[in-house]
């Protein structure tokens, strides 16, 4: 039967299973390099993996720094500070957009248009008009998970029942308070669904920033690293990036479990 729930053991069970697979699949490619190429360090070997990730933690004797604490430092600061702008913009020109007609016709145009503007073939535009700092990639991740957290919101409050606004209007609410008291609260969780959404793509962007001028964070890391073919270093690097994107993602779900508790993202 299509849909048919199955048992969380059952779901737990086949989760671990994808995952030995995936970790097999990479042992036995990383086995069969190495038969025909014991100096091969494109595909490492677990033990090359596990020197990797020493290097990475441990102090370097030229920098006298651990990598993984300034590149993630680097990393985190511009990345949160790219996507509070971002969202920030977003819920304000959304809640404009679908409350007021009249901004809905001024800005519905262009930010449709710049929704298709990838934000990493901008690169050099972002560099003409911000330079190469910190301003830069705070501004690339705004500009990429604008549009798309706007239209989110735009949309979710024009779903927003009319006798609802009509019956708000009757009690004497003023229009603030209709907005912020109570459109606000139905648009929070649809806010944080696109929120989670665009956590991936902007984790893309900043590291294509970071790779092509960044003098420190992990997409500067990888590229240095890749050029070397130093691999092991490469991959650690990898899976924290997974590890972020995915503690990101259960932070925001748990959040909006406790902010919206009758939010049901099935429906």
């Amino acid at each position: 039967m299509i849909r048919r729930p199955i048992q969380r053991s059952t779901a737990i069970l086949l989760g671990i299973a994808s995952l030995l697979l995936l970790l097999g699949s990479y042992t036995w490619l990383s086995y069969r390099q190495h038969r025909s190429n014991p100096d091969d360090t494109t595909i490492p070997t677990w033990s090359q993996i596990g020197h990797g990730v020493v290097q990475v933690f441990e102090v370097n004797k030229r920098s006298q720094e651990r990598w993984v604490v300034v590149d993630l430092k680097a990393t985190a600061t511009r990345y949160f500070l790219g996507l509070a702008a971002g969202a920030t913009a977003a819920l304000f020109i959304g809640l404009a957009m679908g409350c007021f007609a009249r901004v809905e016709a001024f800005l519905q145009p262009p930010l449709s248009l710049l929704a298709q503007v990838p934000p990493t073939a901008a690169l050099a535009v972002f560099f003409v008009l911000v330079g190469t700092g910190q301003n830069m990639y705070v501004t690339m991740i705004a500009f990429g998970v604008l549009p798309a957290m706007a239209q989110t919101v735009y949309l979710e409050v024009k779903e927003f029942p009319e006798e609802l606004l009509f019956k708000t209007y009757t009690l004497g609410a003023s229009r603030m308070e209709v907005i912020f008291s109570i459109i606000f609260p139905q648009v929070l969780p649809r806010l944080l669904d696109s929120l989670r959404l665009v956590i991936g793509p902007a984790l893309v962007y900043l590291i294509a920033a970071e790779m092509v001028v960044g003098d420190v964070g992990f997409g500067y890391r990888i590229r240095l690293q890749s050029k070397l073919m130093n691999m092991s270093v490469v991959y650690p690097y990898l899976a924290l990036l997974a590890g972020f994107g995915f503690s990101m993602d259960y932070l925001l779900r748990r959040i909006q479990r406790k902010l919206c508790p009758w939010y049901n993202p099935v429906q």
